[in-house]
């Protein structure tokens, strides 16, 4: 079996985003899929994705570990960030056609299933309600017991856990990347602190004691920020707060200096930049997105957290390719807390899939058909490609 074409497909999302995904083709008719990325990057990266897989053109597509590495290895003087990404959509791609040759899940090949069905939580609650308000057939965010009813929504759909961003409810409701948005210094101050404590005291009181939930603060605060909101949102009994930080040691620091639990990682990318952060402890759960790094990547990372005692979460926006993927991750090792789901997703993710993933009382079932066990539609991907 060879290789013999690569594309790209980016598809439109909420805001000015894109799903991406790589097509790999070979000459025995097996097609492999794989999302990768961040939509940040919807011109930049398929671009790359096609310089670096022209490498990979007339070979064997099963050997993906080799040609992660000769990928790596060719690109190593601009490793990381972009690169390392759209080298994920092509080694993703990979597994895929490698489980469907053996006519199995990708997880059986690393010695999976570790379980048959895997629990999630929702994502963004209120989050994109705020920012885009005029997809979603729900009222407006006027009032903070709006943004409860919205927590009350996802337990009354089945979900035991969610997470959520500081979203400020109003006539033209915002989030907080848009709180100061002429300032960079990600400074908490008082109003902003004692809003975030308004907001999980109304939305655990909206669900009661028995719910999870989960607070993503994003890169938006500095470490003395980011202690002050973990401190005031002692008493709420969070699941996690999430947050974005480059440097490990900081990261532990607010880790000891407040109970709140802690979980981060989604910043990061492969084995080595993982690693420094588990070594200081910085984090209580490990999060890690399979389509910025590969699947490779992705699962040696959550062995490696193994070895510290530490879970991880996957980090899961996508469409529901992603969730596949992510599935597959879960299903592979033995050190998982929970996933993300996002459920107010763009309205048509249901439309550019084969599959979507099967979801019962918050939770999804691991799926069992060849490769991820979901295709890309690739009439739906043109029909709602980005042309931005």
């Amino acid at each position: 079996m060879k290789i013999t074409k690569i594309e790209t497909f980016p598809v439109k999302t909420i805001g000015n985003g894109a799903w991406m995904f790589c097509a790999i083709r070979t000459d025995n008719g097996l097609t492999g899929y794989g999302e990768f990325g961040t939509g940040l990057f919807k011109r930049g990266l398929p671009a790359l994705v096609m310089d670096i897989g022209e490498t990979l053109i007339g070979k064997d597509p099963r050997a993906v570990d080799k040609h992660f590495m000769d990928m790596y290895r060719l690109t190593r003087s601009a490793s990381g960030g972009a690169t390392a990404m759209a080298i994920a959509g092509i080694e993703l791609a990979l597994w895929d056609i490698k489980g469907k040759d053996a006519g199995v899940p990708v997880y059986e090949l690393f010695g999976g299933p570790h379980r048959q069905e895997q629990r999630v939580y929702w994502s963004h609650l209120a989050t994109y309600r705020a920012m885009y308000p005029e997809l979603y057939d729900k009222p407006v965010l006027k009032n903070m017991s709006d943004v409860g009813d919205c927590a009350v929504e996802a337990v009354e759909k089945g979900y035991s856990a969610f997470k959520t961003n500081l979203v400020f409810p109003g006539d033209k409701p915002f989030t907080i990347s848009d709180f100061n948005p002429d300032s960079n210094d990600q400074n908490a101050p008082t109003e902003v602190v004692k809003h975030a404590e308004n907001q999980i005291s109304v939305m655990r009181e909206a669900v009661g004691s028995d719910i999870d939930i989960c607070l993503d603060i994003n890169f938006n605060f500095k470490t003395e920020g980011a202690i002050a909101i973990g401190k005031i949102l002692e008493p709420y009994d969070l699941f996690w707060m999430e947050i974005d930080n480059q440097d490990p040691t900081a990261l532990a620091q607010i880790k000891s200096s407040q109970q709140t639990p802690i979980c981060t990682g989604e910043q990061l990318l492969g084995l080595r930049q993982y690693r420094p952060f588990l070594e200081v402890t910085a984090m209580d759960t490990l999060k890690i997105d399979v389509q910025w790094q590969g699947f490779s990547q992705a699962k040696k990372v959550a062995d490696l957290a193994e070895v510290y005692d530490v879970n991880i979460a996957p980090h899961n926006y996508n469409s529901h390719l992603s969730s596949f993927q992510s599935l597959n991750l879960t299903a592979s090792v033995s050190n998982v807390r929970i996933m993300e789901s996002d459920v107010d997703s763009a309205p048509w993710r249901d439309e550019i899939t084969t599959e979507i993933p099967e979801l019962e009382k918050g939770y999804m079932k691991i799926p069992s058909m060849p490769g991820w066990g979901c295709n890309l539609d690739e009439n739906a991907a043109k029909k709602y490609a980005y042309e931005g």
